[in-house]
């Protein structure tokens, strides 16, 4: 029988067999198949539509094939005897199936939605293309939630609305929902990841009259911008200067700013450089202030970076909520995930409700085809991807970096909070469930600057280091 699910490998983009049953990719459907092809997402929007509906309707498909046919050696032996479309015909002259795809498609609706009415808080950078496009692109909508989108200053504020629960679910920094469930800067609240946002797409940024010192060991005294100190940019960074024999806390100056301020801070000449998201690195070299000193995918290839979680107490409380609104946040990262869909993803967070920037300086993230300010034109296609696992390992290794430098200073248990909050068999079941094949496995071992990390032995791992903050 064909298979529904999508060939899936972790190191690389998802990719999925059109719908038409063709040979191409869904978002190459149109091309493939007309000669007229659409240039605005006014238009190509419904394709996209048409393409998850015709995913559902596949996936409902399958799975009555599988309860009938629960073995597979009969199952393949019927559908080669008889064939698909003789195979479903035969099966809807005996149940609805009509019916069950019409159900499916009405996704949460016909769930029993605890709670449709959702606010969500966001960041305006690329790092939350999922979560936004789901917005223009109707994915809430399709499973009965009616969502609020809130463009939100700062880190510290998208914790505080969390915490007084005036937001539903919201964009994080990864480490932020581990820091939370600690009490680590906050109240202790329990926070889970229910994805990753995107990996790489954060970049170390420098004024340009910093050009003649690309060496970090000539930068004692410099005054770096981070976003959160609950952030993959301040352990990136810090782990960065520490490997070139630079103190993060004692050799230069690590300051929390806001990340759509930190082009103007690095133009006021208030910062030296920063570690930021997009699209704030590629602004600076836009407007003439900054160049990209190195891409963070550089130091740690597929490193995590932003992702979409709420609170325990919401899941909890609005289970069927919450398993719609996961849906569709998955079904959207892993359409991002798409490299033919890059232009239809600009056109879809580009606007001023979204992310407001110029189509053509989000194009250049998206495509990795930039300029890095320096008078090279580079071509690094991923720059910026989009992996919705949130492998436990990728929070051990945070954990580390917190123990390391004092934020966590007690005992823990790295496998025990990893698995808490970071929600990996949940998100291998939503993907199941929306038709993807999610990758084998829990842990994963990473190459970071040189140096392997392995998740079963973060102790050994921490003793390694020659700078750190541990008593």
């Amino acid at each position: 029988m064909p298979e529904f699910f999508s060939p899936y490998d972790a190191d690389r983009p998802l990719t999925l067999r059109c719908h038409c049953g063709r040979d191409h990719a869904p978002q190459d459907h149109d091309s493939a198949t007309s000669a007229t092809t659409t240039s605005t997402v006014s238009s190509t929007l419904p394709s996209t539509a048409s393409q998850a509906e015709a995913y559902t309707n596949q996936f409902v498909e399958a799975t009555l094939v599988k309860a009938l046919f629960p073995e597979d050696s009969v199952r393949r032996l019927f559908l080669r005897t008889v064939g698909r479309r003789s195979a479903m015909a035969a099966i809807a002259s005996v149940l609805p199936v009509a019916s069950l795809q019409a159900m499916a498609q009405e996704g949460g609706r016909l769930s029993g939605i605890e709670k449709p009415n959702l606010k969500i808080g966001f960041i305006p950078i690329t790092c939350a293309t999922p979560l936004i496009m789901a917005h223009p692109m109707g994915l809430y909508q399709k499973e009965g939630l009616n969502v609020q989108l809130v463009k939100t200053a700062g880190w510290g504020v998208v914790r505080d609305k969390m915490l007084s629960h005036e937001y539903d679910a919201s964009h994080f920094l990864s480490p932020m929902p581990l820091a939370m469930s600690l009490g680590l800067g906050s109240t202790a609240a329990g926070m889970n990841v229910a994805s990753i946002q995107n990996t790489n797409g954060q970049a170390i940024t420098l004024s340009l009259k910093h050009k003649g010192n690309r060496d970090p060991k000539g930068w004692k005294g410099f005054k770096l911008g981070i976003p959160f100190e609950f952030s993959i940019h301040n352990f990136l960074l810090r782990y960065y200067l520490a490997e070139n024999g630079v103190n993060p806390d004692t050799d230069v100056q690590l300051k929390v700013v806001p990340p759509p301020q930190m082009v103007a801070e690095l133009k006021a000449g208030n910062i030296d450089g920063f570690l930021g998201p997009e699209p704030f690195n590629q602004r600076a070299v836009f407007e003439g202030v900054g160049f990209i000193h190195v891409l963070t995918k550089d130091l740690w290839d597929g490193h995590p970076c932003c992702a979409f979680g709420t609170s325990t107490e919401f899941i909890q409380r609005f289970p069927n909520t919450f398993a719609a609104l996961y849906r569709a946040v998955i079904n959207a990262s892993v359409l991002a995930s798409q490299p033919g869909s890059r232009e239809e993803v600009v056109k879809a967070i580009a606007p001023q409700a979204y992310l407001n920037q110029p189509e053509e300086l989000l194009t250049q993230i998206m495509t990795g085809k930039f300029s890095d300010g320096l008078g090279n034109t580079r071509n690094v296609p991923d720059r910026v991807l989009f992996n919705p696992m949130p492998w436990p390992s990728m929070a051990v290794w945070m954990l580390t970096q917190m123990k390391r430098w004092g934020y966590l200073k007690d005992e823990v248990n790295y496998q025990q909070i990893a698995e808490k909050v970071f929600m990996l068999t949940d998100a291998k079941k939503q993907m199941a469930q929306a038709g993807w094949r999610a990758p084998d496995g829990a842990y994963r071992s990473y190459r970071i600057m040189g140096k392997t990390f392995d998740p079963a032995k973060p102790d050994d791992y921490l003793r390694s280091f020659a700078i750190h903050k541990m008593a």
